[in-house]
């Protein structure tokens, strides 16, 4: 079976290479072109170190890349982190068809930022999809699926490195290998149950002071490390990172320093007070709340937002 691999980054060097180690065809790479100035991709050096031909296109939609992949002749085409738009003649042109992974429990999450919004919006399950795509954005039937656990403590950090990103690559070879036994489904997705949202940026997580602390908190941990949910201090961003959320009464306005310690300071919400172990101001580096503390002159009292 002639296996093309469409991917990038890590988790795509990771898919590769787990299918090399299963000792899968695969004949050919297809990442996105090297940027002047920047590693080369990971996916393209394991390819090259595995003497397997890379093919980078800048589009996919573009003729030369679709006429070179028709060239190919390939049996199952894997799509692992695939952010440009593969046009059907691509994803049709495979003997056994074309799977992608998807960082959430299709219907539900379709677009990017799938891993940010569950933990976002409170939820307590997640999972990943290995699906046949097709014409529509995350629509096509059901491969397979994993469903995980989202913590009170989970970020996305933690969600997509110690949950999705392992399990999604162990997911992609067990679905190669019920292709190629002929054992892998096709299941409709319930459309009806669909949702979709889009990128998670820094404009979508505005911390806003006047929501409950668990949204509050919620907002901060599904921003963790990425866009990263921000507030005002001194009239500039900061965005808030590593923290964790105590339920307590107090009569202090949202927003305010209520307590400051060795490692953390902690601002107050409506039902308690989230405490804060990094931060990032503006474009600088992110600093530990301890050294954020003593550069700032931070105190009891101060307030955040305004």
């Amino acid at each position: 079976m002639k296996i093309a691999i469409i991917g990038q980054a890590a988790f795509g060097k990771d898919v590769l290479n787990a299918l090399v180690d299963k000792k899968e065809n695969v004949v050919a790479v297809l990442c996105p072109p090297d940027n002047p100035g920047r590693p080369e991709d990971p996916i393209k050096s394991a390819a090259l170190e595995n003497q397997i031909p890379v093919f980078q296109y800048k589009r996919m939609r573009d003729k030369e890349a679709i006429r070179e992949f028709l060239s190919l002749h390939i049996d199952l085409c894997v799509m692992a982190f695939v952010t440009d738009i593969v046009p059907d003649e691509i994803l049709e042109a495979p003997r056994l068809g074309t799977i992608q992974y998807h960082p959430s429990l299709l219907p539900e999450h379709r677009g990017p930022s799938s891993i940010n919004w569950p933990i976002i919006q409170g939820k307590s399950k997640t999972g990943l999809t290995i699906f046949w795509p097709d014409k529509g954005l995350d629509t096509g039937p059901i491969l397979l699926q994993k469903e995980f656990d989202i913590t009170e403590t989970d970020t996305l950090g933690s969600v997509y490195f110690g949950k999705l990103y392992p399990a999604g690559v162990e997911a992609m070879v067990e679905a190669v290998e019920m292709v190629k036994n002929g054992t892998a489904p096709k299941v409709e997705q319930d459309h009806s149950k669909a949702t979709y949202e889009g990128w998670c940026r820094s404009d979508d997580v505005i911390i806003d002071w006047n929501k409950p602390g668990m949204e509050i908190y919620n907002l901060i941990r599904g921003s963790d490390p990425s866009p990263g949910a921000n507030t005002l201090w001194n009239k500039k961003p900061i965005y808030l990172f590593n923290t964790s959320f105590e339920s307590s009464k107090h009569d202090q306005p949202a927003g305010t320093v209520t307590k400051i310690s060795d490692e953390s300071f902690s601002l107050s919400v409506s039902d308690g007070m989230i405490n804060i172990g990094r931060v990032k101001v503006g474009r600088e580096a992110k600093i530990m709340a301890s050294d954020f503390v003593e550069s700032h002159r931070l105190k009891i009292g101060d307030r955040f937002g305004l």
